[in-house]
């Protein structure tokens, strides 16, 4: 076994030129008050991995441009589709008339396992809340489902972008499993 060179892991990667036509995984990812700019940048990086269709910031979540994000996201501002909204409740409506179920990321009395995730879920909306406070009533109240993923040690949770790359991760496994890539 060897490590593969930067030159080769780009061979194997989408061209910057492609990469907003490439498809992308039906999922939307609604970060509401997440206070942390370093997390907003890492989310940016998981999301450019993870292909998804758009990452909505919402609340007083800052974004681009911010030095302290781009440090973290490493030019992944540019290869995911993003937008600011300061209203949560607005992005959540408008996504729910294009089909998309919202699945909150939290703990709630019926949060179901992360890979319990269905494809008939499908389009998405992963919603992602504060470091410390989660995520607020109001969105919960017009959550379709939320999950939780499971903690084996003293802690109830995890850093939020940690939290946040394990579950889009575990949606894409998911969607890929059932889907069958379009050819251009």
């Amino acid at each position: 076994m060897r490590k593969l060179t930067h030159t080769e892991i780009a061979q194997k990667r989408t061209k910057p030129e492609e990469i907003l036509r490439a498809e992308r995984i039906p999922v939307t990812v609604l970060v509401d008050n997440v206070r942390s700019l370093y997390n907003v940048g890492s989310m940016f990086r998981t999301s450019d991995g993870a292909m998804i269709t758009k990452l909505i910031l919402t609340g007083f979540t800052p974004h681009p441009p911010r030095k302290e994000i781009e440090k973290t996201a490493l030019g992944s501002t540019k290869s995911v589709p993003w937008e600011y909204e300061k209203n949560p409740l607005a992005s959540i409506g408008v996504l729910k008339e294009q089909g998309y179920r919202i699945c909150s990321l939290e703990l709630t009395d019926s949060s179901i396992s992360y890979d319990s995730v269905q494809p008939s879920d499908f389009p998405l909306c992963l919603v992602i809340g504060n470091e410390i406070t989660g995520i607020s009533r109001e969105i919960l109240s017009q959550s379709d489902m939320a999950i939780e993923i499971p903690m084996f040690g003293i802690k109830q949770s995890l850093n939020v972008a940690v939290a946040y790359g394990i579950a889009v991760f575990e949606l894409a496994r998911i969607w890929q499993r059932h889907h069958t890539p379009r050819r251009d």
